[in-house]
Order: C-alpha cells, then structure tokens, then sequence
C-alpha cells in the first residue's frame, strides 16, 4: 500500500469547520462533502485536487468538533494520504476509522511544499519529497490499521472478518 502525488499544504490548526464547513453537514453523501472540502482556506482545492493527491499540514490538523465528515470529505476528493506534525485525536481516530491514511511526521510537514510530488510508503513510513530529492521518516502503520486502511475502514474490515468465517 502506498500513495504518490502532488502536495496541498495547508498550515497549523486546520479544524474541521474549515475542512468542512457546517453549513454542508445536511448530507451524509461523500461525494457531496467532498465537493466542499476546504472551500473555506482554499475556494480551488475542489477544482484542483486530483486522485491520489497528498494532503500536508502543521500542527494539531483536525482540530474542532469530532464530525467524521471531514475526514470523509478529505478521503472522497481524492486525497490519498494527509501527513501533518501533529492530529487532533479525535480526527485521528476518526480518519483511520473511515480507511484515510494519516502520518505524523514533522520533518515532512516543515520540508514539503504546496506542489511538490510526493511519494509515501506506507509498509516502511518513508516519505520521500520526489520534487526536493528528499526522504523523511514517520512511524509506519502497524498491521492492524495498515489492514484496516487497506479494506477501507473499520467497518469494512470487520465486514470482511466476518464474510472470512
């Protein structure tokens, strides 16, 4: 499992009324959410973002109400991988949940830039800035959420458990 594309950097405390205003929360549809993702930091992300994208950002990313809906809106834009120094736990938790991937790695936070490539191992924790020449290292994911990401979620791994029985 691994992710490779272009960078959307965004800076500390991104919170989830600006990852997905409240003013959107009326569907659960993911496609819808995702339309307005970041519409409020960056009116173009919609219109730029492309699969596979990269998302990275400073401190405590995530922050604010609980809502799953941004880590849902971030997941269905295209975005294949946020890495950030630091998450709210509860996005954190959240992200995993719903199957997105999320690194922490301050280095890379600090070293990638807004439309650098990036590539990101997933089985190692190797990111390396494709654009810069340049590889940082986060904790890679154990097993169990490498699994978890993989089928695309909790829900989905369990409903793959029990298909498996």
């Amino acid at each position: 499992m691994n992710a490779h594309g272009s960078v959307h950097k965004y800076g500390d405390h991104v919170d989830t009324d600006v990852i997905i205003p409240a003013r959107y929360l009326a569907t659960q549809d993911a496609k819808e959410l995702a339309s307005h993702c970041m519409v409020d930091i960056d009116a173009d992300f919609v219109n730029k973002v492309k699969e596979g994208d990269i998302m990275v950002a400073g401190a405590n990313f995530g922050c604010g109400s609980s809502r799953e809906h941004a880590p849902i809106a971030i997941k269905a834009s295209g975005i294949s991988c946020v890495i950030a120094k630091s998450f709210a736990r509860i996005f954190y938790r959240n992200a995993i949940n719903i199957g997105l991937a999320i690194l922490e790695c301050p280095a890379a936070s600090e070293g990638i830039d807004n439309g650098d490539e990036v590539a990101v191992d997933f089985d190692t924790g190797t990111i390396t800035n494709v654009t810069k020449n340049e590889t940082y290292q986060a904790e890679p994911f154990p097993p169990f959420i490498k699994d978890m990401i993989a089928k695309g979620g909790l829900m989905a791994s369990l409903k793959a458990r029990e298909a498996a029985k």
